[in-house]
């Protein structure tokens, strides 16, 4: 069950319009890394957790959170667009053309299609979607989307890479501003994705200390593991050589291999069917 308070979690109110800004703060709400992205990982995570409690409510309380993030995004989007209607920006460009380069970088589909209030997108107009979730039922680490593997051990490490570029982009929209309000928000998100990170990095620490590192990590029985911890150089440069002899976080030595040679044979497949390359006489 969800319940709704009217009240935001923290401040999101503009000192002044700024429909650039507003622009800006949409990859922050429907980009690959912002808040959407966030909410419905995490809370797809939680819902199929069934494993440890504790790692659940950590999931479905954050997942939460992001919703209130959210909100607080697309009501600072509409205060940034308040007072600045399609009509006006239009005889203010035609007065002046150097202001067109300028309100040329606002986002047209605002106004035409959200009505000057926030969209699902990202600054460019493409919408939020899914394919942005990670959710695999692993608690550990999940890479890529994927809901139906059914594996009990990954997600945590998305989550912190999740977290990790979510503050890089806030980081950078707080010096695209000079706007203190919008600042005061940011300052907030910068703090919880702090607190968020650290949480999924003390997670990810417990869960990699019962499980161990690699995910899964019940394979080693049938991989080819001769090439398991083999550094292969397939570049010009030997900087990767540096790992060799060091010892990797499982407890195993990595080699290194300089110019590896191919190790299987050319490929010797038939042709299609002419019929559909359509190239009868």
């Amino acid at each position: 069950m969800f319940k709704h308070t009217r009240a935001l979690q923290f401040n999101a109110k503009p000192d002044r319009p700024d429909p650039l800004m507003a622009r800006k703060l949409q990859e922050a709400l429907g980009g690959q890394w912002g808040e959407m992205t966030g909410m419905m990982s995490y809370l797809s995570q939680g819902w199929a957790s069934t494993g440890d409690e504790k790692y659940k409510d950590i999931l479905l309380d954050t997942g939460t959170e992001e919703i209130a993030h959210v909100e607080m995004i697309s009501t600072m989007i509409a205060y940034l667009l308040e007072d600045t209607p399609i009509y006006e920006q239009e005889e203010m460009i035609k007065k002046d053309p150097s202001l067109a380069k300028v309100m040329g970088g606002t986002d047209p589909e605002h106004g035409l299609v959200h009505g000057l209030t926030a969209g699902l997108t990202n600054p460019n107009g493409a919408a939020w979607n899914t394919g942005y979730v990670t959710s695999s039922g692993n608690l550990l680490a999940d890479m890529r989307f994927n809901v139906t593997s059914g594996n009990l051990l990954a997600d945590m490490r998305f989550n912190v890479t999740r977290e990790s570029q979510a503050r890089v982009q806030v980081s950078r929209l707080y010096h695209m501003t000079r706007d203190e309000g919008v600042r005061d928000m940011l300052k907030f998100l910068l703090a919880r994705e702090t607190q968020h990170q650290l949480q999924f990095i003390k997670a990810q620490e417990e869960l990699e200390e019962r499980y161990g590192v690699v995910v899964p990590g019940n394979m080693n029985d049938i991989q080819h593991s001769e090439y398991s911890h083999v550094i292969m150089n397939f570049s010009d440069g030997e900087g990767s050589r540096a790992f060799e002899n060091q010892i990797a976080k499982d407890g195993q030595m990595f080699t290194y291999q300089e110019n590896p040679e191919a190790m299987g044979e050319v490929p010797k497949t038939k042709p299609a069917s002419s019929e559909l390359h359509n190239d009868q006489g």
